[in-house]
């Protein structure tokens, strides 16, 4: 069973509010290896915040409003939307989806035990935050899946961060 998630394919990470350089360079990549899977077998996230943002323990610490409900920012990115139609969307308040891990431990069940013989591939937004804490939870979750991020669908808040998230997940065995 191989699975993908596509983190935070977002307006405002890509180009908007917290946008970067190499978030638009990715956006091709993504689109190619969406591609590659069947649409019922992603599964996507969306940073989703209110407009109490900036009162949240996040909002204080980040303070840049992004990923407010219902905005063009928390849209995902229409080239990456039109490719998405069957896929299961996990909108979450914070940096990882719990609700994404239980799916895919629900997914899992008796037939593929602990995760054993699943192979799940991240790409996406933004490496060192919600990439790496997707990752991490997914592994919690399903330790004997197969975890993957492709480096060149995914995109850091620097290019340093980026590298610094893959080497720890590297650590925590998920391929890079």
């Amino acid at each position: 069973m191989k699975k993908l998630v596509v983190v935070d394919m977002q307006n405002d990470f890509i180009d908007g509010a917290l946008g970067t350089p190499e978030a638009v360079a990715i956006v091709d990549n993504v689109r190619e290896k969406i591609g590659q899977y069947n649409p019922c077998d992603i599964y996507v996230t969306m940073d989703t915040h209110g407009p109490n943002y900036m009162n949240t323990q996040e909002g204080q610490n980040l303070p840049v409003e992004h990923c407010i409900k219902g905005t063009d920012g928390w849209k995902l990115s229409p080239a990456i939307e039109e490719m998405l139609h069957d896929a299961h969307v996990f909108e979450k308040p914070t940096f990882g989806s719990v609700e994404l891990a239980e799916s895919l431990r629900d997914l899992a069940g008796d037939d593929y035990p602990n995760g054993e013989g699943m192979e799940i591939e991240l790409v996406g937004l933004c490496t060192d935050i919600c990439v790496v804490s997707n990752a991490l939870l997914i592994k919690a979750f399903l330790p004997e899946a197969e975890i993957s991020v492709d480096p060149a669908c995914c995109a850091g808040v620097t290019p340093e961060a980026h590298e610094a998230a893959l080497a720890t997940m590297r650590s925590c065995q998920i391929k890079c």
